[in-house]
C-alpha cells in the first residue's frame, strides 16, 4: 500500500483528496497545511498543493520536501511544472486531471518515475528521477544490508537493537537518498555498493536446513 502525507491548505479540496486517495486504496498517513511542518517519515511521497506554498520561497520549500521523499505538485493549470521539476519535485499533475491520472502519478512518482501532466499513464512514458547525490550513513547502510538478506522490519530492529518504527524511518531516508522503489531496488543499490558479500542468513526462528549425507 502506498503511503502519502498532504500538504494542502484548503479544507475543501482536501475532503475531495482524502476521499479521492482514500477510495483507490492510496493510504494517508499525514495532512499538513503547510510544508514547513515536520513531515512524516513513514509516506512513500508528499503530495503538496500550490496554494500551500509560501512565496517567493515556494521553490526551497519543494526542494527541502524532496531530499526526503519523493515529491508531487498538485498545480493549477496543466502549463506549470518546470520550475518545480528543477526544485527537486518527482512530478507535477493538474488538480484538474482526473482521479485516474492522481493516482496513476502517485504511483510513478513513488517507483522512481519523473511524471508531468499528460504523461502518467505508464512508466515509458516518464523519465527516471535521477537518485539523490546523497551518500548514507553508516546505521543506513546496516540497515540496507539487512534488507537485502531478506530480513524483514521486525528483524533487523532485533538484531540491531532499535524499533520497527525506527527501522521504517532509516529505510524511508534510504530510499530518498538512493532513488529506489522497492524492496528489489534497494538489493540491487546493496549489490552495486559492494554490501552484499556473503550469502544470507537463515532469518530468526527459522533454523538452516540439515545437509543430506552422501550416499
Amino acid at each position: 500500500m502506498i503511503r502519502t502525507d498532504l500538504v494542502v491548505s484548503s479544507p475543501i479540496f482536501l475532503v475531495g483528496l482524502v476521499q479521492t486517495l482514500t477510495n483507490a486504496g492510496i493510504k494517508i498517513v499525514a495532512v499538513r497545511t503547510s510544508p514547513d511542518e515536520d513531515p512524516n517519515w513513514l509516506a512513500d511521497a508528499v503530495l503538496i498543493d500550490v496554494d500551500a506554498l509560501s512565496p517567493p520561497n515556494e521553490l526551497d520549500q519543494i526542494t527541502v520536501a524532496a531530499k526526503s521523499t519523493a515529491v508531487l505538485v498538485l498545480a493549477n493549470y496543466e502549463d506549470d511544472g518546470a520550475s518545480y521539476l528543477e526544485a527537486g519535485a518527482s512530478g507535477v499533475i493538474c488538480k484538474r486531471e482526473s482521479i485516474e491520472r492522481l493516482v496513476e502519478a502517485i504511483r510513478a512518482v513513488t517507483s522512481g518515475y519523473c511524471v508531468s501532466s499528460g504523461a502518467t499513464d505508464a512508466p515509458s512514458a516518464a523519465r527516471r528521477a535521477d537518485p539523490p547525490a546523497h551518500h548514507l550513513s553508516e546505521r543506513e547502510e546496516q540497515v540496507l544490508r539487512q534488507i537485502s538478506c531478506g530480513l524483514t522490519h521486525s528483524q533487523i530492529a532485533t538484531r540491531l537493537g532499535i524499533s520497527p518504527h525506527t527501522v521504517d524511518t532509516y529505510v524511508k531516508r534510504i530510499r530518498a537518498k538512493i532513488g529506489a522503489g522497492n524492496k528489489a531496488e534497494l538489493t540491487r543499490a546493496a549489490l552495486l555498493g559492494g554490501m552484499i558479500r556473503d550469502a544470507p542468513p537463515p532469518p530468526e526462528g527459522r533454523p538452516p536446513r540439515p545437509v543430506e549425507p552422501a550416499a
